[in-house]
């Protein structure tokens, strides 16, 4: 990749990455610092409970193991958890108790016998012992326990960006989603200097405070004391940077820019969900920019994984996000697929308001139903424009699908059933962005995507017809809770105006302008409400 391609970006989209590191440092600090206020005391009290102290150890380690995804979906459901950095930093603590509590122990039960017994003898209480002699000498280990969660704290929060945290694994996510080297650039290596930075500064403190027990001239002391100021100094301006680009720009919207100004800045406001693909972003961007031109002030939560857009708006963390019909209809409701339209939405609709007290807008005007990709250069050769035609080939090739894909009910299982396929080996289940780069590169031979993305066209793929007609419409709606509804009258006039307003091919050529020619989301949707004159 050209270096100016690189530096340009960094020019030009600089004030939103000094925001999200300020979100990561943010994560980091806040979970460190309640994982250093409860694994202090617990190791403390281990050494104290003998007993105990398999146990703790044996619940941190195992809570160690449990994946960052796994933890975030076990937290989202609970009432006082949700999606966001709340529930990052209870997963960022969980990981950094062990080696907090381990080092804890084993810094004060590595103190010399021989010094406690001195202790003793000079009449000091159990409690003198702790706090002017075991801590002291145990404190060089500790914080090398410290040292080792801030490093696992600063990987794992650029997963937090995935359940809407924030954090410099936004870019990273939008990167892997967009096929741009860039933001994984510049998501990757701020996090990497961070966790680098991090650790030298605390290891600086941890040799510093090592030392004490040795005779060092003044030198060689004033010397670390330089080194240590320098560092917590570096460290200490871009802590209060990013901080202070956070809290000063509030959050920069995907894409780079800034939500636009609102007319009134007491109107109530509207909190707007997206998943994490490109189209998405795009559908919620679309919504958030016409409620603000109507004065309403818009908070916006794009990028979440998974279902976690349909579970913050049932448990009232959010109050619109765009969806389709034939994903709720077999991924929420669990009907098994049917193939019209019409009844699908009715039906959604129907149940959306009886059990979710949720409304469904008027479709939007497209379809973005999966599509069954090969690359054109093997369509072209040996002539593909269905599945079926494709079926006679699965045995010599390797599939790639989205885990979305290969789980949900009108997924990969019926679908192999009703082509009868058989690959050449199980299919490699991956992030349903990066298939597409697989396809393209030629590590596997087919994927299924989406009919609307922008990167069928750009990387050359063929969408091969459903000739049996399996997969169920996918019609794209907006919901919207019901109390929304009655708060903010704005929302209901917005989502009666998007009905048909969207064909696939304008859906489709959003997409590529964001995946294909890397343009911002936000500025893209105003290009296009100009357009249609919105």
């Amino acid at each position: 990749m050209d270096d100016s391609i690189v530096f340009d970006f960094l020019k030009t989209n600089w004030p939103e990455l000094l925001s999200l590191t300020g979100e990561h440092l943010r994560l980091v600090a806040v979970a460190v610092a309640v994982a250093v206020a409860i694994g202090l005391p617990v190791g403390i009290l281990l050494t104290r409970r003998e007993r105990l102290k398999g146990f703790v150890l044996g619940v941190a380690g195992v809570l160690q193991t449990v994946p960052s995804l796994a933890l975030f979906g076990f937290l989202i459901p609970l009432s006082f958890v949700g999606v966001g950095a709340r529930a990052a930093v209870i997963a960022l603590v969980v990981y950094a108790l062990l080696p907090i509590i381990r080092n804890t122990v084993t810094g004060i039960e590595g103190v010399d016998a021989h010094v406690r017994e001195a202790a003793v003898g000079m009449g000091m209480t159990r409690g003198q012992i702790l706090r002017q002699v075991e801590l002291p000498l145990a404190l060089p280990v500790i914080l090398a326990g410290v040292r080792v969660a801030t490093v696992i704290s600063v990987g794992v929060a650029t997963i937090a960006a995935a359940i809407g945290a924030g954090g410099l694994g936004t870019y990273i996510f939008r990167g892997l989603r967009m096929n741009d080297d860039r933001l994984l650039i510049a998501g990757a290596l701020p996090a990497a200097l961070m966790a680098l930075g991090l650790d030298w500064l605390i290891g600086l403190l941890e040799i510093e405070l090592g030392a004490r027990a040795r005779t060092v001239s003044p030198t060689a002391r004033r010397t670390r004391l330089l080194r240590l100021s320098f560092a917590a100094t570096l460290i200490a301006a871009a802590l209060g940077l990013g901080l202070a680009a956070w809290l000063g720009g509030a959050r920069v919207s995907t894409g780079g820019d800034a939500p636009a100004p609102v007319a009134d800045a007491g109107a109530l406001a509207v909190r707007v969900c997206s998943k994490d693909f490109t189209e998405s972003v795009i559908l919620g961007e679309m919504l958030a920019q016409e409620l603000e031109a109507r004065g309403v002030r818009v908070e916006r939560v794009f990028e979440l994984g998974g279902n976690l857009c349909h579970e913050s708006l049932v448990s009232n963390r959010a109050d619109a996000y765009p969806e389709y019909t034939g994903t709720s209809f077999t991924a929420i409701l669990k009907h098994q697929p049917v193939t019209d339209p019409r009844a699908v939405y009715e039906q959604v609709r129907r149940e959306y308001a009886e059990q979710f007290a949720v409304e469904t807008g008027p479709p939007l005007g497209f379809s973005n139903d999966f599509a069954i990709l090969v690359r054109g250069r093997d369509a072209r050769e040996l002539r593909l424009t269905t599945i079926s035609d494709a079926a006679a080939h699965a045995p010599r090739w390797r599939a790639g699908f989205g885990q979305d894909f290969m789980s949900r009910p009108d997924g990969y299982p019926g679908f192999a059933r009703t082509y009868k396929l058989k690959f050449r080996a199980r299919p490699r289940e991956m992030d349903l962005s990066l298939t597409y780069r697989a396809l393209a590169a030629g590590e596997v031979d087919v994927i299924a995507g989406n009919s609307t993305d922008g990167l069928i066209g750009s990387l050359d793929l063929f969408q091969l017809a459903d000739d049996r007609r399996y997969f169920p419409p996918y019609e794209a709606v907006f919901f919207a809770r019901r109390d929304a509804l009655g708060r903010v009258p704005q929302l209901g006039e917005t989502l009666k105006k998007f009905g048909g307003a969207i064909t696939t091919g304008e859906m489709r050529r959003l997409n590529l302008e964001v995946d294909g020619s890397k343009r911002a989301p936000a500025e893209v949707v105003r290009e296009w409400r100009r357009g249609k004159g919105f």
